[in-house]
């Protein structure tokens, strides 16, 4: 398809994913941020190849961090092109931003000083971007609540220029024009007129926020009608390109979102379709990327964002508005940890769940530009954090809940059945070697967490009458459902065996004596085998080095 063909999206959110799969939606694509789909499993992933062959995708970025001077993961683009490669999206975007340093990400779309030495640097990484994934990328003008007193250009002029010298396309956000330029009395309909026909692949409309500090790019609300205004004066420019209705937080019925698209579709008709953009350049491009003092910059930049009484860059104008980046940092945490740790949330109250992500994005920083892996440290905090140590059991539910987060990210794999035992002969059986299905854990805490996560899950069963009781547990995936099962202390110590590599027979000896040594009834071998495999825990079985 030729992109003007693909029409007016949405972006793809997961209360309404229902409704695209019980039938076809009239939108002409689905836009989804990459970053959610980077473990290629799930029920996400699921839907995702499912609704591809309904509808052109787009891949959004919102972690690459393109302007970082230093900390740009290259382990996170590499990941990003498995992505691609899998999902061979008709459009792959990314932002003019940065948002790493070199210890820590910060997961926020950060602006960028615009001149020469970020331009250096932004070329040579849409470049490198550019022939790893082997495409054209779209890079997209932000929101920007602070300027730079050493800006040289506009973001206009900078990103023509981006354009010129890598030949990526530009992803034009009209509502982004419109909250710059009521935050900084920039010209909007100026900068439109900078870019270059030919150059603008797609465009955005989203919704935005009025607040006594500054303007706020929510994607929250419906596209006022300044912002309309501008989409048609960069119809009348560019012609008809994908055009996308973004909306994020706050999502109304699939139905409002779809009248949105109506509005955008009406006006697109009234234009010509717009010219083929011209073939990447991918020339070599010869210089410095980045000149030490962006590092500097954007190293100061960070220590204010972290540290309120830090003072700001000498270099920002604005610099009272570095609050609302602030509020973004401790938002994205807040959002990553209630992501992952729902019951953990719940069992402490939101408002003292915020302080506790603040507390810990301060203790432990974001490593990755993907915020599904944030949590991976929030139970060793718990357990040293003062204020939580009148709930000792919090810090075991947050492993089960990070264990089940886990799950979420492993390889689609079937269980087997009980059933695939058959035909073994006892002895050979005995060698062998059950492979535990990836999206499996156990769980062992001297407190009843386990039931204490079930009594939070619909239809669960009753609190339990004392959480000072130890459990054991078995933390499954099965198809596109998490699932929390108490078990025997026989069952956790034979299943853990197995997950060391011990055979069958050496993991079922190790639970009878347990057993027998603690003066226990003996557990019945066969109903544990029945057991595991019903609970889906099984993946394979090895002999002999054979699967």
């Amino acid at each position: 398809m030729s992109l003007p063909q693909a029409g007016v999206g949405i972006g793809l959110r997961p209360p309404h994913v229902r409704a695209f799969l019980a039938q076809r939606q009239p939108v002409g694509w689905l836009e989804v941020h990459s970053e959610n789909y980077l473990a290629r499993a799930g029920w996400d992933w699921h839907v995702l190849r499912r609704l591809r062959e309904d509808y052109p995708l787009s891949l959004h970025g919102v972690g690459l961090g393109l302007g970082s001077a230093r900390g740009f993961s290259e382990d996170h683009l590499a990941r990003v092109r498995e992505l691609v490669e899998a999902v061979d999206p008709f459009l792959v975007s990314e932002h003019l931003c940065w948002g790493a340093l070199a210890d820590r990400q910060l997961n926020d779309l950060l602006p960028l000083r615009l001149d020469a030495a970020s331009l250096g640097l932004l070329c040579a990484r849409v470049q490198r971007v550019q022939e790893l994934l082997r495409r054209r990328i779209l890079v997209e003008n932000v929101s920007r609540y602070v300027r730079f007193r050493d800006d040289t250009m506009s973001e206009a002029a900078f990103l023509a220029e981006l354009a010129r010298r890598t030949g990526c396309g530009i992803l034009l956000d009209v509502n982004n024009l419109y909250v710059n330029q009521r935050n900084h009395g920039e010209d909007a309909l100026a900068a439109i007129a900078a870019l270059p026909v030919g150059s603008v692949g797609e465009i955005h409309l989203g919704g935005h926020l009025e607040t006594p500090e500054a303007v706020i790019d929510h994607h929250g609300a419906a596209i006022a009608p300044p912002v309309w205004a501008l989409y048609r004066a960069a119809l009348e420019r560019f012609g008809q390109v994908p055009s996308l209705i973004e909306w994020d937080t706050g999502l109304p019925p699939l139905e409002v979102l779809l009248e949105e698209a109506d509005k955008a579709r009406a006006i697109a008709a009234q234009f010509d379709v717009a010219e083929q953009a011209p073939a990447p350049v991918l020339a070599t491009l010869a210089g410095q990327a980045g000149a030490p003092d962006l590092a500097e910059l954007q190293e100061g930049f960070g220590r204010a964002l972290a540290d309120p009484a830090a003072t700001a860059p000498d270099m920002v104008v604005d610099a009272a508005r570095l609050a609302v980046y602030r509020g973004n940092l401790a938002e994205n945490w807040r959002r990553a940890l209630a992501n992952a740790y729902p019951v953990v949330e719940q069992l402490v109250g939101a408002e003292f769940f915020g302080g506790l992500a603040r507390a810990y994005g301060k203790a432990h920083p974001s490593q990755d530009p993907d915020l599904n892996r944030f949590g991976a440290r929030f139970a060793v905090f718990l357990d040293g954090f003062a204020p939580v140590a009148d709930l000792p059991w919090l810090a075991d539910m947050a492993r089960l809940e990070w264990a089940l987060h886990l799950a979420w990210q492993v390889p689609d794999v079937t269980p087997l059945a009980v059933e695939a035992l058959a035909g073994w002969d006892p002895a050979r059986l005995a060698d062998a070697r059950l492979v535990l299905h990836p999206g499996c854990s156990l769980l062992h805490s001297r407190w009843e967490v386990a039931q204490l996560w079930l009594a939070h899950q619909e239809n669960g069963p009753a609190f339990p009458e004392t959480l000072d009781a130890p459990c054991h547990a078995l933390l499954t995936r099965r198809g596109w459902q998490g699932e929390v099962t108490a078990i025997s202390r026989a069952d956790y110590l034979a299943l853990s065996r197995l997950a060391a590599g011990d055979s069958i027979a050496a993991a079922l000896d190790a639970a009878l004596a347990d057993a027998e040594e603690r003066g226990e009834d003996l557990p019945e071998v066969g109903a544990m085998l029945r057991r595991w495999f019903g609970l889906g825990a099984v993946a394979a079985i090895a002999a002999d080095g054979v699967r």
